[in-house]
């Protein structure tokens, strides 16, 4: 069966260009794994967490035959082979990767909750899915991702960030 996922991917320590195009190549090598689009990239400020640089994101579509643990484990071991150390909750990364939705499921497991749990918060996350696809619905709250992006961009403009022109979409 062929799924399709959405990755946000983001790193803010060392060549974070680097750092994501590494990630999505290796991603795209992957057995079971086709790359269908990529945002751009945006640099952004931290939320949360302790003082650190800004990060620059990206959100990846993918149509893959690995069900949603296997894709996780899958991103948890290109973060591991991308130098990332878990030493401190929301502390800066070499890389960071999360599945932010899989075919639209709902699911709550230890290590997996689907939609991602705080998608819908952060502009970093919404701003590239918006570019992706505007008409993406959040499976819980019934909102497309253009419409949480304006709900962000409306409440909380301090959140937002700046595409940064990079060459190719990391």
């Amino acid at each position: 069966m062929i799924h399709e996922a959405f990755i946000a991917a983001g790193s803010n320590v060392g060549d974070r260009l680097s750092h994501l195009t590494q990630a999505r190549a290796l991603l795209s090598e992957t057995p079971g794994i086709e790359q269908l689009a990529s945002s751009g990239t945006y640099e952004t400020k931290p939320v949360g967490g302790p003082p650190q640089g800004a990060y620059l994101n990206a959100v990846w579509q993918i149509q893959t035959n690995l069900a949603a643990e296997a894709l996780l484990r899958l991103l948890l071991a290109i973060e591991h082979e991308q130098g990332r150390i878990r030493a401190e909750k929301n502390g800066p990364r070499t890389l960071d990767l999360d599945v932010l939705d899989f075919d639209g499921q709902i699911l709550n497991q230890p290590g997996l909750a689907l939609p991602h749990p705080r998608m819908h918060e952060r502009w970093f996350v919404l701003k590239p899915l918006s570019d992706l696809n505007p008409e993406w619905r959040h499976p819980r709250l019934g909102q497309t991702a253009a419409e949480l992006l304006a709900e962000i961009e409306k409440k909380s403009p301090e959140l937002t960030g700046a595409e940064v022109e990079m060459g190719e979409r990391a």
